[in-house]
């Protein structure tokens, strides 16, 4: 006999907003197990507004409850029983950021958390990566995100080590991150990583997916830094709309691609890793699992 519990998570990035339903089956004797049932992306780029102007603007506030509205109405068909819906560093950072909570609170009878960068990297942490983590070897988790990256360190199946950092993709294209943040990332990547012999990375967010995706490998293999520096490459060779037409990318995906490689192949440098992981996890199935566990 199984049963099935439905929740959701809703992922308030500074590029993209995410709607994941999950379906979780429990059965006497075995794992429980997180399907996904849906999952709707709704490019509402927040850290535009927030990072450049210090506050979310009319128009992508109204796109904002819209796009709620429309997330309650679809967590109510797939009749969902409990959700939760995290904002992160656009949200964090805009002067209306919490205006904005309560008028969706108000419209779209949806309550949103604005979480820190702390919380965010241990709700990542959370997602099931024990499927993907051999205990023997050691891991640089790296979740790259429109406003932050977060980077997790695991050591013989645990988590070792934690910190987000201000660079993500948005903030990049807007010239926004200083030499000295760079620093700050390369010198707790090296130091963090320092006692152990082999680094793996394990990578996610919606470009190194894409990347993965492009290169037609099967889902447990990794890709290597020649093949992200080469696509590196590639891509900075291509114009906008080349990145559109030619590699099939999402307009507001063809952009900020470029820096969210960047990201990647940094942290596979100063941390050693020969090799990435993509398993398609992120800040959405960890909220999942953290509200079934209990954890937030």
């Amino acid at each position: 006999m199984i049963s099935i519990k439905k929740y959701a998570a809703i992922d308030i990035g500074s590029n993209a907003m995410r709607l994941l339903v999950t379906n979780i089956v429990e059965q006497q004797g075995k794992p429980t197990q997180f399907n996904k049932s849906s999952l709707v992306r709704v490019p509402i780029r927040l850290g535009q507004d927030a990072f450049t102007v210090g506050d979310i603007s009319e128009e992508n506030i109204n796109r904002m409850v819209d796009a709620m509205k429309a997330f309650n109405l679809l967590m109510k068909v797939h009749k969902v029983e409990k959700y939760k819906a995290c904002a992160t560093s656009a949200m964090r950072e805009a002067n209306n950021g919490l205006d904005i909570v309560n008028l969706i609170k108000k419209k779209a009878d949806i309550k949103i958390d604005i979480i820190d960068g702390k919380k965010e990297a241990s709700i990542i942490a959370s997602s099931d990566l024990k499927q993907f983590i051999n205990s023997d070897r050691t891991y640089l988790y790296v979740d790259v995100g429109g406003g932050s990256t977060e980077f997790s360190l695991f050591s013989e199946g645990k988590i070792v080590a934690s910190k987000s950092f201000k660079n993500g993709t948005v903030r990049l294209l807007n010239n926004m991150v200083s030499d000295i943040v760079w620093t700050e990332i390369e010198k707790w990547i090296k130091v963090t990583v320092e006692p152990y012999d082999e680094i793996t990375l394990i990578g996610s967010g919606g470009n190194i997916n894409k990347l993965f995706k492009l290169s037609e490998k099967h889902q447990d293999k990794p890709l290597s830094y020649v093949y992200i520096n080469s696509q590196y490459q590639k891509l900075n060779s291509l114009s906008y709309e080349e990145r559109v037409a030619e590699l099939g990318l999402n307009p507001d995906r063809a952009d900020v691609i470029i820096p969210a490689t960047r990201i990647y192949l940094n942290a596979m440098k100063w941390s050693g890793a020969r090799q990435i992981f993509v398993p398609k996890i992120g800040l959405s199935d960890g909220i999942v699992k953290a509200m079934y566990f209990g954890r937030i």
